[in-house]
């Protein structure tokens, strides 16, 4: 897939490209090792799934240049670098689908992919009660240069994987959520977050119910987020989407992740098949 000649940036995580899409295989997302704004997980060859998973907090990764943001190395074993155990569960659903998937390749801590250029909170320079140290300095010249390094490269890739796909393209997000915020419990199992489209969140929220699960309609956070990547992509193109919040407690391990994306797949079936009608 062509792209413009002046794009030279790292994609895949293993080689840099220029004018063409680098695709990497299942087994190349290593998010201690990747220095990428993406992993894109290749449809299944002949695959003809209009479904596109992204998975925007995927990585808790940052590049060597940037000397860990002056934070300890365990800060990034935490919520406030990546969303637990998303990852997988995105790649166990594109594999079961033989579809696409998108996997955000750096920490929100270096760059939110998951928030317009024009946010505020593109940048953090404090997180959950944390400072980052190396955000505390981050002007415009710095936020425009991780824009063109990591979140640019992110959504161009979104944008050739839905041309790819064509005008019946579905974005479902997946991401997840801790059990507790500042120590008040949460009682949603999952949240399921949509802004104007509800095409797929209202069946998919009827759907989990049906399954046992506490759902929050919007919740634990809203879903309509002016510039974000299924409002950019997805609301504002005409595209069906949805995004998905697992709570963490369910994905601590990545055998449990594999699980819940098993548990959660025949509800995405039913939420679609009835999102068609």
């Amino acid at each position: 897939m062509a792209r413009d000649a002046s794009y030279d940036i790292w994609f895949g995580g293993t080689v840099r490209v220029k004018g063409m899409l680098a695709q990497a295989g299942p087994g190349s997302y290593k998010p201690h090792a990747m220095d990428a704004p993406f992993t894109l997980i290749p449809p299944a060859p002949g695959g003809t799934s209009p479904l596109l998973f992204l998975c925007d907090h995927a990585s808790n990764a940052v590049p060597a240049d940037y000397r860990s943001l002056g934070l300890p190395q365990p800060m990034f074993e935490t919520h406030i670098a990546y969303d637990i155990g998303a990852a997988q569960v995105t790649r166990a659903l594109a594999e079961a689908y033989g579809a696409a998937a998108l996997l955000g390749g750096v920490s929100r801590l270096l760059i939110d992919l998951n928030r317009g250029v024009d946010d505020p909170t593109l940048v953090m320079k404090l997180s959950d009660g944390s400072i980052i140290p190396g955000n505390r300095d981050a002007g415009k010249d710095e936020v425009a240069r991780r824009l063109a390094r990591f979140h640019a490269p992110y959504h161009a890739a979104i944008r050739e994987q839905i041309a790819r796909i064509g005008p019946a393209a579905i974005l479902i997000s997946i991401h997840s959520f801790t059990p507790a915020w500042k120590n008040v419990p949460r009682p949603w199992e999952m949240g399921v977050l949509y802004g104007r489209d509800g095409r797929l969140a209202r069946p998919l929220m009827r759907h989990l119910a049906a399954a046992g699960f506490v759902v929050g309609d919007n919740e634990p956070y809203a879903g309509a987020l002016e510039g974000d990547t299924l409002d950019t992509h997805g609301t504002k193109t005409g595209h069906a989407n949805v995004l998905i919040e697992i709570r963490q407690d369910f994905l601590v391990h990545p055998v449990m992740a594999a699980s819940f994306a098993a548990r959660l797949k025949p509800i995405v079936d039913g939420a679609l098949a009835e999102a068609e009608r």
